[in-house]
């Protein structure tokens, strides 16, 4: 039987899906020494301050916790080497500094959710959903100076459904990435851990931030495409347009739940047809029928609650 090293892990993450890694951890028995996390953030209509998901939960098992507001603050180095951690785990975090992932002895590992080296950057779930991939997965990486580059130690594949939205991949691949980190977490522990240097490819694609201008759904491109972003945004942050029902100003609206009818037809790009049930949208190849809808100021509703408030003018169209 292989000696196991006695580990003193430092957790790094902030939002939920940092939470389900950290609850395995502890539910493994294992020695989390010290929760890096986000400050706590003004949040809602009253700007009160807001405790990250990572936060709350490490509050609740009473665990050591460290909310620097600079990485390399001499302060905040002080406390992390006080730790004494001999190993390091980050999970949607931010870039570290050098100083701190070179710190413990067995090395600082991420978990990413894509399959590297494809889809590097900040929101690797929604982009592989609005790419229209089938396939994706999480990755353990030991850190290096770059992003998303170092060398792998282990990779889990999952399914993308045609109708899956980036809220279920996000919980799917929530669930698979805090095995993957138990298992990884398993091979330092018995130093057995073997790595793969990334291997260089032409066809990179880049998870790139997400922001309003490229959450927009353009309404002349062809059906898949649009159907593709619309749930690789749904529910968060979700996609967006602008309603012209022939008032004053176009209205800003945010589209979540949709299917597909693929269909051939000879109508302009963005045009709306409604009915008594069913509210849909002319585009290359068919229509996107839209069965849940935000209008500004409003609650999202499914779209039979909408129609019967609302009223939809002739001509109107989302832009």
């Amino acid at each position: 039987m292989t000696d196991k090293r006695d580990l003193r892990i430092v957790f790094m993450g902030t939002p939920d899906f940092a939470v389900a890694t950290l609850k395995a951890l502890i539910d493994h028995n294992y020695n989390v020494v010290g929760v890096i996390t986000a400050p706590d953030r003004p949040a809602g209509r009253g700007q009160k301050l807001r405790a990250s998901a990572v936060k709350e939960f490490a509050l609740v098992k009473n665990l050591n916790i460290l909310q620097p507001t600079n990485l390399k603050s001499e302060a905040f180095l002080e406390e992390l080497k006080a730790l004494e951690a001999n190993l390091q785990i980050i999970v949607a975090f931010r870039m570290l500094p050098k100083v701190v992932w070179q710190m413990p002895a067995y090395g600082t590992f991420n978990l990413h959710a894509s399959l590297l080296p494809q889809y590097r950057g900040a929101a690797p779930i929604h982009w592989a959903i609005i790419n229209g991939e089938t396939k994706t997965g999480v990755t353990t990486f030991f850190i290096d100076e770059k992003i998303d580059t170092g060398a792998i130690i282990k990779s889990e594949t999952t399914n993308i459904d045609a109708s899956t939205t980036v809220g279920e991949l996000h919980d799917n691949l929530m669930t698979i990435g805090s095995q993957l980190v138990i298992k990884t977490v398993e091979q330092v522990e018995t130093n057995s851990i073997t790595t793969t240097i990334q291997p260089q490819t032409e066809d990179l694609k880049t998870a790139y931030k997400l922001n309003r201008d490229n959450c927009k759904i353009d309404w002349s491109l062809q059906i898949d495409t649009i159907y593709n972003k619309i749930r690789g945004l749904n529910p968060f942050p979700t996609a967006w347009c602008h309603l012209d029902n022939n008032e004053d100003k176009p209205l800003s609206v945010k589209i979540y739940g949709v299917e597909k009818v693929e269909d051939e037809h000879n109508f302009e790009a963005g045009q709306l047809f409604s009915s008594k049930n069913e509210l849909k949208v002319a585009c290359q190849g068919g229509y996107i029928k839209i069965l849940e809808i935000q209008l500004p100021g409003k609650k999202k509703m499914d779209t039979k609650s909408l129609l019967n408030g609302f009223e939809f003018s002739d001509g109107s169209k989302l832009l």
